[in-house]
């Protein structure tokens, strides 16, 4: 082959370069050819160990397949489990049994609905927690335990979801865990959540809305001057493409510029 190839480089006047990249390709083609020569070879002198060989990679395949099934139909199973737990979340109480159809099935007031309804996300978070569906459940169990009144455990769980790596479930997980924190009079701790969200880029919580919420809690402590600033900074910078305000920019021109109570809000 050696002197069929030298001719043709002779005759075509390739360079050197070329020359020796097309040697290179053709060295590995004759390398190719031999270990598949020296495979079928071995597998002729070894017919039960390839036999064997076969199996176990059409083995692995169908684990494969069957993981990636088995995932799917436990991602229906979690998403149908906590559509059943939000159904119970939002059962009505029954203080607005008057207005409902005879037999349906009321709470009492909130923090019983909370509980029924946080034993279930409980449920589908620890049966499920590795399936998206699983990790809401985790980060809703955190809010109705926030319902229920119970901080200590809906700081550890929305803690948890904090730390998720999904960033748009983390960043829900940061927002309610500010919530509490300012429930709690943590105010601080509050700020550096909604300071990391107003820099990121999640979905769920939009830095531009978690702006608003920074803003708001500036408010509630009385920094007048921090909040309008941070207002300002968002109607300034959300617009879309064609320069209009975007709906966070509306909310917080409604906050630097409130409307005057009506006649009818007078004295409330």
């Amino acid at each position: 082959m050696g002197g069929r190839n030298e001719k043709f480089f002779q005759q075509t006047g390739t360079t050197n370069h070329v020359k020796n990249a097309v040697k290179r390709e053709l060295k590995k083609q004759d390398q190719f050819v031999t270990l598949t020569e020296h495979g079928v070879d071995w597998a002729k002198q070894n017919r039960q160990q390839a036999i064997t060989i076969g199996v176990v990679a059409v083995a692995l395949i169908l684990l494969i397949v069957g993981g990636y099934t088995l995932f799917n139909h436990r991602t229906d199973a979690a998403a149908n489990a906590f559509g059943d737990a939000m159904q119970t979340y939002q059962t009505p109480l029954a203080s607005q049994a008057p207005g409902l159809p005879p037999g349906m099935k009321t709470f009492p007031d909130a923090k019983a609905r909370a509980a029924a309804a946080n034993a279930q996300f409980l449920a589908v978070a620890n049966q499920y927690g590795m399936t998206q569906p699983g990790k809401m459940a985790l980060y809703m169990a955190g809010v109705t335990y926030m319902d229920e009144g119970n901080n200590g455990a809906a700081e550890d769980v929305l803690k948890k979801v904090s730390g998720s790596w999904n960033a748009d479930t983390a960043a829900l997980g940061k927002s309610a865990l500010a919530g509490l924190y300012q429930q709690m009079g943590r105010d601080a701790d509050a700020e550096k959540l909604l300071e990391e969200l107003a820099k990121g880029n999640a979905a769920t919580v939009p830095p531009f809305f978690a702006q608003i919420q920074l803003g708001d809690l500036y408010q509630s402590e009385g920094k007048t001057a921090d909040a309008k600033r941070v207002w300002a900074q968002v109607k300034d910078k959300d617009k879309d493409p064609k320069g209009n305000a975007g709906p966070a920019a509306q909310v917080a021109s409604e906050r630097l510029n409130p409307r005057p109570a009506g006649p009818g809000m007078m004295g409330q």
